[in-house]
């Protein structure tokens, strides 16, 4: 992990980034409940902050793009007054 690549200890990442030991382990250990401003925290606790800025970058959304250029968007047109006089 980048923690042990740094030779950081659990407490030092956790005090660093203002968390509890459980709070970097979860993380480590990929667990769902783990917050994503953790996972923010702990980027920029190893500098690598901007590799998140690369995650929402709409030119990386591949689905979304074929999406867009397929079928764009038809607007719902309000239709005229039912006629009730049978």
């Amino acid at each position: 992990t980048a923690r042990l690549r740094r030779n950081q200890t659990i407490e030092e990442v956790a005090q660093k980034i203002g968390v509890g030991r459980r709070a970097v382990s979860d993380a480590e250990r990929g667990k769902p409940s783990t917050s994503v401003a953790t996972y923010a925290a702990l980027l920029w606790a190893f500098d690598l902050l901007a590799d998140m800025h690369s995650l929402a970058d709409p030119a990386r959304d591949q689905e979304g793009l074929i999406l867009s250029r397929s079928k764009a968007r038809v607007r719902a047109r309000r239709g005229e007054a039912l006629d009730n006089d049978f």
